[in-house]
């Protein structure tokens, strides 16, 4: 529902712009917009996180089922340069992912049907610095490719939770660093500058909070575990 709820306004805003961006006068729309030296927007999104698994023996992998997640939050852009942009993006993420483990991870013990699952809800404060680097303006729209480096604080860790999944509590760490490298395309309206944006983020720490036991079957074959996640961000600004 969200996905296409997406579509349906990107399409919105596409159709009631599309005079404007591509019309044959091709007259400029906010010709100074991008002149200030500080500017300020927000976005809205979607986001789908996922983990990548390192292990320490060759057992079948755990498997992810991802779902999709919302963003929002503000911005802050110092333009360097007409090709030059350096933006802070801090802004909140929600999402859950469920890990579903094989029975082999068990062998030897009892189980049951819910011990092979575990669903990892996050909640992040998602703050990236950014370094945009675009084309030349093209009539109304700029396209442009984004990288850059980011640090989220996950309120939903468990980090600090005394329980771990032999209770039915699966934990991870509350910081975490990311790489960011994305791309996306400013049109610019009459009053306003839209920008859709993909971005990929890509964990550089490990992220998982060991059980208590050294065989527990949630962690013990586990030799990292890093978030990776795609984001889909509309800006106003």
């Amino acid at each position: 529902m969200k996905n296409i709820l997406a579509i349906l306004i990107t399409l919105f805003v596409f159709q009631t712009s599309s005079a404007q961006l591509f019309s044959r006068e091709k007259i400029k729309n906010n010709e100074n917009i991008d002149k200030a030296r500080l500017s300020y927007g927000y976005f809205l999104g979607f986001n789908s996180y996922d983990f990548n698994f390192d292990y320490n023996q060759d057992l079948k992998d755990i498997q992810v089922e991802t779902s999709t997640g919302f963003n929002v939050g503000l911005i802050g852009n110092l333009r360097i340069n007409d090709y030059i942009d350096i933006r802070l993006e801090p802004g909140l993420s929600i999402t859950s992912r469920n890990l579903i483990y094989d029975e082999s991870y068990f062998a030897g013990t009892e189980f049951t049907e819910a011990d092979l699952i575990r669903e990892v809800k996050s909640t992040y404060i998602h703050i990236p610095l950014l370094l945009k680097l675009s084309t030349k303006r093209l009539n109304n729209f700029k396209p442009f490719i984004v990288g850059g480096i980011s640090t989220a604080l996950n309120l939903s860790s468990n980090q600090d939770n005394p329980d771990d999944n032999s209770s039915g509590e699966f934990r991870m760490k509350k910081n975490n660093l990311f790489y960011e490298l994305g791309f996306g395309i400013d049109f610019y309206m009459f009053f306003f500058k839209f920008t859709p944006s993909i971005r990929g983020i890509f964990a550089m720490n490990e992220e998982l909070v060991p059980d208590v036991d050294p065989n527990s079957p949630w962690t013990s074959n586990v030799a990292s575990m890093k978030t990776r996640g795609l984001f889909i961000n509309l800006t106003f600004q």
